[in-house]
């Protein structure tokens, strides 16, 4: 099975670029992010004896991506380079407890830094504006749920739709988004025929106009069978939309059951819908959810509060060369 990650000839002749850009430059710290750019990042920046390697795990490939061959190799490797990294950071305290089972290196060389992101334009964004709405020439009383990211077999869109399936048994004039695009749209397109949900789901590609699109979703549905820290979620929260999402990954550090959005179990899309028709019938409890969401997003996860807690980090990281 050939994945981004299988080695290239193209990824020796990377590697002697970048450790001749390190010779040139000689930089005091190298962060990677990324599998193969972690890989060959760390390796060079190990071979020109650059004084401190940092990489970032956003989410992994350690399971539910590959086959088992596939997945013990890059277990084996990810293993072998937590040896020269002088620091693993991670999203969420979930992401963290799972890097240290597969024991990419040990729980005290890992430290948890939240995403930063811009979330001004998510923030300041109108509840219910209607565009989107418009384009696909739904009334603005008709329910509108969405699914945003690649479309690839971690994020389980199958399940996804599934659940819409037996949220139209109860909301007929539901409408369905999915936003992104990827190897299994086809196949994802084939199966919304195949559940008689067709004429209910529209398959929008990537959009630039996201504070648009969750301006007008009642609610985001995140159905992957594991996550970091999905930036679709965040910026939803930010934007005062509900989101519901399976229970992996670092989602449950995210999403805050009742709190800040719902939780159900992976894989099972009774409970998925259940939870999206809780949020299309209890007005109460979506607005005490995403006031606190809207609050809390950019909080928690700022470009500001990032940008600060990584130079903490490297003046730490430095203090010890």
């Amino acid at each position: 099975m050939v994945t981004a990650l299988t080695p290239q000839p193209r990824d020796l002749v990377a590697l002697v670029k970048l450790c001749r850009l390190i010779r040139r430059t000689k930089p005091d710290i190298v962060h990677t992010h990324t599998a193969k750019a972690g890989f060959l990042g760390r390796v060079a920046a190990w071979l020109c004896g650059v004084p401190v390697i940092v990489h970032t795990y956003h989410g992994h490939v350690l399971r539910g991506y590959f086959g088992p061959v596939t997945t013990g190799l890059i277990r084996n490797l990810e293993r072998l380079l937590g040896f020269v990294t002088d620091r693993v950071v991670t999203v969420s305290p979930q992401l963290k407890s799972e890097l240290a089972a597969h024991g990419v290196a040990r729980p005290e060389k890992i430290c948890v830094i939240p995403l930063g992101l811009e979330l001004e334009p998510f923030v300041s964004s109108p509840r219910k504006g209607g565009e989107l709405r418009r384009e696909l020439g739904l009334a603005a009383t008709d329910p509108l749920v969405g699914i945003v990211g690649r479309i690839v077999p971690i994020k389980n869109h199958t399940l996804f739709l599934h659940a819409a399936a037996r949220i139209v048994r109860r909301f007929d004039r539901c409408g369905f988004v999915v936003v992104g695009d990827g190897p299994l749209r086809r196949q994802t397109e084939e199966i919304a025929r195949e559940l008689g949900i067709g004429d209910r789901v529209w398959f929008l590609g990537w959009r630039f106009d996201l504070p648009r699109v969750y301006s007008d979703l009642d609610a985001l549905v995140v159905s992957s069978d594991n996550e970091g820290t999905p930036v679709a979620a965040i910026e939803a929260m930010a934007a005062g939309c509900p989101v519901v999402a399976t229970r992996v990954g670092g989602l449950p550090d995210l999403v805050l059951h009742e709190f800040t959005g719902l939780l159900v179990p992976p894989g099972d899309s009774e409970a998925l819908a259940v939870a999206v028709m809780r949020v299309l019938n209890e007005p109460e409890l979506v607005g005490r959810m995403t006031t606190e969401a809207r609050a809390l997003a950019p909080r928690r996860f700022g470009a500001d509060r990032l940008a600060q807690d990584m130079a903490t980090l490297y003046e730490e990281l430095l203090a010890t060369k």
